[in-house]
């Protein structure tokens, strides 16, 4: 089994808590993960397994071991019964691990019965240098879900088209979102088109024939569910006009290129868009590591109204890093001396340009890198 980089971060929370809820899309490995840490597992979307539990309860409660939940929040009931059981040995650590796909749903019921007693933890799709057999252009081409093609290239592009096409007429409505399934598809691929850009739900709404406010809560659905990301614009008294919209992002390249009907590297390469979708890749390859690592940081993007601009901004450790990401091999010098204008603005302690190049640099505060070199950077700060 490949073993997953947050799976660290998953003992050492259970070590620190009586609860922890893993959560993150559909199909990305929860339940496989789960699975190494305890044989105790119960899928509350399954009536028998309900029952089970219900019959077992009192057994698993009073005995030492780790109980896996999965899809929890399908079943509410539990989470009264789940903090009964943690207060009655309040002092016991790693007693619950909760799955769950979509996070409104398991927040909500968190909220209101486990606040204080449990600790969230996100599991993203494979990031760089988990699947070391697969090239770094397979894992920007199919994305990073486990069945997706990544391991069986075969599978792309049809997998993710039947994901998709399952979240429209299943889990999507399930969790809520009001929409019909085909109007789902034709949102999807219009946030597909604008991977990259600016969100304007006034125009989305006009071409959909729904309100602003309505598309607005369309994307909160689909954030929710691990598919898309808005990315912060970041604020500052500069004396200039900032952009003040979101950015959004397909959080799996692989959704996105299926989406836009691109099967090959080949195909991708000599799109317009493709260096949109590198940026994309390269955000959540960053991010996504950060996050399984369990640091702290606030991500934003900067632009200014003149169009001086840094692709991602992260503040971690009281320090801030500035990212200019470029779809080429051989960057140039005008390339940081842009990164350096806008890193001056914001005040940026380390000023990274991530590139596909092979002879990275680094000195003092300034570095060109490849992501893998940036990603290792990052977790040795």
């Amino acid at each position: 089994m490949i073993q997953r980089k947050v799976s660290t971060r998953v003992k050492r929370l259970l070590r620190e808590f009586p609860a922890v809820a893993l959560v993150g899309p559909r199909q990305v490995g929860k339940t496989t993960l789960a699975r190494t840490l305890s044989r105790r597992y119960f899928d509350l979307e399954q009536e028998a397994d309900r029952l089970r539990l219900d019959i077992e309860w009192r057994d698993l409660t009073a005995s030492t071991g780790l109980t896996v939940l999965d899809e929890a929040q399908s079943f509410p009931e539990v989470f009264p019964r789940i903090r009964g059981a943690i207060d009655e040995r309040r002092r016991e650590n790693g007693r619950f691990l909760l799955l769950g796909s979509v996070s409104p749903g398991l927040m909500r019921e968190v909220s209101e019965s486990l606040a204080g007693r449990l600790a969230l933890c996100e599991l993203t799709p494979f990031v760089l240098g988990e699947a070391p057999k697969a090239p770094m252009d397979r894992l920007w081409l199919t994305g990073g879900f486990p069945d997706g093609g990544l391991l069986r290239a075969r599978r792309f592009p049809s997998w993710q088209s039947n994901y998709l096409d399952l979240m429209a007429q299943r889990d999507l409505p399930d969790w809520g979102l009001p929409a019909k399934p085909a109007a789902t598809k034709r949102f999807m691929l219009m946030l597909a088109a604008r991977h990259g850009s600016m969100w304007n739900a006034s125009e989305i709404g006009r071409s959909l024939g729904l309100s602003y406010h309505t598309v607005d809560g369309y994307l909160e659905f689909l954030e929710a569910a691990f598919l898309i990301r808005r990315l912060r614009p970041f604020h500052a008294n500069l004396g200039k006009r900032l952009v003040k919209a979101h950015k959004i992002f397909w959080r799996d390249t692989g959704l996105l290129h299926a989406l836009l009907g691109i099967p090959t590297r080949r195909e991708l390469l000599v799109r317009p868009w493709v260096g949109a979708s590198w940026e994309g890749f390269v955000i959540e390859q960053i991010l996504n590591t950060l996050q399984a690592e369990g640091r702290t940081f606030r991500p934003y993007f900067f632009r200014t109204s003149d169009g001086t601009e840094i692709d991602l901004l992260i503040e971690m450790d009281s320090r801030r890093w500035a990212f200019e990401i470029k779809l080429s091999s051989a960057p140039g010098r005008e390339d940081f001396d842009r990164l350096r204008k806008a890193g001056g603005l914001v005040g940026a302690d380390k000023l990274v340009l991530v590139s596909r190049t092979e002879r990275v640099a680094s000195a003092g505060n300034e570095a060109s890198l490849n992501l893998t070199a940036t990603i290792d950077l990052l977790s040795g700060s």
